[in-house]
């Protein structure tokens, strides 16, 4: 016979259960989200007790498990003294009221465990807004099951002035309405801010990048951006191994061989069925990427299911409109792989690859190489002229653009240069001259 539940909880980590229902066409591995589902356990605080796992066409719609399975999900948290069961699909209102009465525990979903994440690492005031607004329109359609044990508020009497005034008396408003309407307020009172947010950052991040290249590292969490952005631009970032790490986007300046700053930005990573309310809830914190002329994909070369998730980022970055930008994919962490010849197979399922390590520092250099490449190749030749005394505007220019020749007149100095077709215009708003240098067909 099982022990009785412990009733403090206070001296020990949650008890967790996973359930999982593995669909015969999901795009994910079942194994692989599992694991991952048990690392996101993890991360919120969790320790992990058990699993439950039933193949089905579908999810049952009531119960989410079929009948049997729920029986052995039974006995498995009372077995183990379990206080939570987490399932790797998200449920429906209905499906948790259902599954926390037979059960008797506390029932998240996948989502849930992702916003506690994202909640506990949340440290500004945009990104605890965004957080504070994914959890809402999670919460808004699952009111119900919070308000079960209520009636209603207090109406009026006609015998006298007990539960409020004129306009208040009568069966009253029930408790489950009045939070909708206040949750309802506080989503639109926060997608106002966020929106203001969104648009003074758009305004300062196409400010920087008419003035400067920019690059954004993208991937699955945990698969080392930050760590290769402390190596390429020794900004100091947070850096731990678990997930989520990085919620707000950081930006640093890169110094590429005999070229101009690149800004090179770090931004969330995503995971397998990342939620659609936290993508659209985080969009600000992705314009860094949105204006980015190249995004640096990093992959977890060492990991064995790098293919479920370059797929995942792929789908992740198509909800936030950057699915088409010009992208070159890292293989990170090649210091952690044993067999090396798994990489070939890597290249073949992304192309355009390079392999790093941010802690050995190999293959940095040729990354460097590579990403001044492809800038070089979206850079025409230009002439422009500006006064001779004007050094504000000279020394831009020889900071933001490769020169390649210089001639001074009586008032004026000539530039022949290299540069993005997007400074021209910043350099003729500072007053400067600029027209595009003709090439001679065959020159490049």
């Amino acid at each position: 016979m099982a022990e009785p539940k412990r009733t403090d909880l206070s001296l020990r980590a949650e008890r967790a259960v996973l359930a999982q229902v593995v669909l015969p066409r999901s795009p994910y591995d079942a194994d692989e989200t599992l694991e991952e589902l048990e690392a996101l356990a993890r991360a919120a605080g969790s320790v992990v007790v058990g699993q439950v796992r039933q193949k089905r066409e579908k999810p049952d719609p009531k119960r989410y498990l079929g009948k049997g399975k729920l029986e052995e999900l039974l006995a498995l948290c009372r077995a183990v003294d379990a206080d939570v069961v987490i399932t790797d699909d998200e449920l429906s209102p209905g499906q948790v009221r259902t599954l926390e009465a037979h059960l008797d525990v506390k029932v998240v979903d996948r989502s849930e465990v992702i916003l506690d994440i994202f909640a506990a690492h949340a440290n500004t005031v945009q990104a605890k807004l965004q957080v504070e607004l994914a959890q809402l329109e999670y919460e808004f359609p699952r009111l119900k099951r919070m308000w079960t044990h209520l009636d209603r508020t207090a109406g009026g009497t006609v015998g006298g002035p007990v539960g409020g005034g004129i306009g208040v008396r009568g069966p009253g408003e029930r408790q489950l309405e009045v939070d909708r309407r206040l949750v309802q307020h506080r989503i639109q009172d926060l997608k106002r801010k966020l929106a203001t947010i969104e648009t003074r950052r758009q305004t300062m991040v196409e400010g920087r990048t008419e003035r400067f290249c920019s690059v954004a590292l993208v991937g699955y969490t945990n698969a080392g951006k930050s760590s290769l952005m402390n190596a390429l631009t020794g900004a100091g970032v947070s850096v731990a191994d678990r997930l989520f790490e990085t919620l707000d986007t950081r930006t640093r300046q890169w110094e590429l061989p005999d070229a101009p700053p690149v800004l090179l930005s770090d931004t969330v990573g995503f995971v397998r069925k990342f939620p659609h309310h936290l993508a659209a809830s985080f969009h600000a914190t992705l314009a860094e990427a949105h204006q980015a002329g190249l995004l640096l994909h990093v992959i977890d070369a060492s990991r064995h299911e790098s293919e479920q998730e370059i797929q995942a980022v792929n789908l992740a970055l198509k909800e936030v409109d950057c699915d088409k930008k010009p992208t070159l994919y890292v293989l990170n962490k090649v210091d952690l792989v044993d067999d090396l010849s798994e990489l070939p197979l890597l290249r073949k399922l992304v192309g355009d690859v390079v392999c790093t390590s941010a802690v050995t520092g190999a293959g940095l250099g040729e990354l460097r190489r590579r990403v001044l490449c492809r800038f070089r190749a979206e850079e025409a030749e230009f002439r422009v002229q500006a006064g001779a005394g004007d050094g504000r505007l000279i020394a831009f220019v020889h900071e933001k653009a490769h020169v390649l020749e210089q001639q001074y007149d009586d008032a004026t100095v000539e530039l022949h240069v290299r540069m993005a077709p997007a400074l021209a215009g910043v350099i003729r708003s500072m007053g400067g001259r600029v027209e595009e240098e003709p090439v001679e067909p065959g020159v490049r």
